[in-house]
């Protein structure tokens, strides 16, 4: 597949479509490999280095592949012999393309609890990378969407490369950015991140950057040289070394129109002010409209919520909104109609921005009592 050019244009579903509906010869080999098989771990020198390794499905994050990683970065979190933890992705399409939403279309449709358990693990893997005692470098390098973002975003050391393609599509599945996206968003210059939440364009390295998504620009051509380094070397040192000037971001040039139009909270006065604005804010407009409704407007409240909360924190609360999601009709339709049918014609409910009331969207938000998820930074308050 010929990869999107690094634009504003909304997520392309094709590039969802990666995940392909598995067929039953399919379903059988992936029950039959073990999770360490789809994740590899191996110490070089004083590396200890995390491989995504399914690179059919661009390294879509599995239950089993989450679980593992997090086990094995607590245990090398107190292992001596290891100074440094490298995250990278199999094959040369991408690092992550996310979550396997082909797993979670399955389990919704059972009416199961797998994903829920599933985001709660990953969750804790997000919170665990961002407070990890050693440098934790991510190569950042072809697709990192969703999950990717979560597993490379809170590191310490995130690279970008001329092949990044980055972004939170989530709404395009009428879903909502999670694994603490809606709080790096939240950080983001001015309403950037806005506008990359709400219309889940697709992201180059350089707008990573700009963004906050990411540390430094390394040339693709240069990683398996500077993962040699990082063996033997001081992270920080090794990086650095091989860094260079990423080219400019287009994002941040189109700060004269994203900044004024994103800067309410109104989901609805956001489309009026960019389809006043005209040209590139106009066609912004068009893609927002054609995400689902409610997915926008949670979304674009979970961004403003999540303004001045810890990791933990934001992530508790997307746990809520990520439960409500599973629950509801847009986030099936929208998995139905990018990934398992492919028309790409969901049909939302309700259909238009409009219909969604601010009272719908608050519900999305309410505590989950007993079902609440607890993270590291809760659990040591109750120590």
């Amino acid at each position: 597949m010929t990869e999107p050019a690094p634009d504003r244009t909304p997520a392309n579903p094709a590039v969802l479509a990666e995940q392909k509906v598995p067929s039953e010869q399919d379903m059988l080999s992936e029950q039959g490999m073990l999770s360490e098989q789809q994740v590899l771990f191996e110490q070089r020198g004083k590396l200890g280095v995390v491989t995504l390794n399914r690179p059919k499905a661009v390294n879509a994050l599995t239950a089993g592949m989450v679980t593992a990683v997090l086990e094995q970065l607590t245990a090398w979190a107190d292992d001596d012999s290891v100074a440094t933890v490298l995250v990278q992705g199999a094959g040369d399409r991408g690092l992550c393309a996310g979550g396997d939403i082909v797993a979670i279309y399955r389990d919704i449709l059972a009416g199961g609890d797998e994903t829920a358990g599933f985001w709660a693990d990953e969750y804790r893997l997000n919170s665990l990378i961002e407070r990890f005692p050693k440098p934790y470098v991510a190569f950042m390098d072809g697709l990192v969407l969703g999950g990717g973002v979560g597993i490379s975003a809170h590191g310490s050391l995130r690279i970008v490369t001329e092949r990044t393609r980055t972004g939170m599509p989530e709404t395009t599945i009428g879903f909502v950015p999670d694994v603490g996206g809606t709080l790096l968003l939240s950080r983001s210059p001015g309403e950037a991140g806005t506008h990359a939440a709400l219309t889940g364009a697709h992201l180059s390295g350089a707008d990573a950057l700009f963004l906050g998504l990411a540390d430094y620009f390394v040339p693709s051509g240069s990683l398996a040289d500077l993962a040699a380094v990082l063996e033997n070397e001081s992270a920080e040192a090794a990086v650095a070394r091989f860094a260079q000037k990423p080219a400019a971001s287009a994002l941040e040039a189109q700060r004269d129109w994203i900044d004024p139009c994103y800067s309410t909270d109104d989901a609805e006065e956001i489309v009026r002010r960019l389809r006043a604005a005209g040209g590139e804010a106009a066609a912004a407009a068009d893609t927002i409209e054609a995400k689902s409704p409610t997915a926008v407007k949670v979304a674009l409240a979970s961004l403003r919520r999540s303004r001045g909360l810890t990791l933990d924190q934001a992530l508790a609360e997307e746990y809520r909104v990520g439960l409500r999601c599973l629950a509801g009709p847009d986030f099936r339709e929208g998995i139905r109609a990018q990934v398992v049918d492919k028309d790409r014609t969901p049909q939302w409910q309700p259909a238009t921005l409009q219909e969604v009331h601010p009272d719908d969207v608050e519900r999305y938000f309410a505590p989950l009592g007993d079902r609440e998820l607890v993270l590291w930074e809760r659990e040591s308050d109750h120590a």
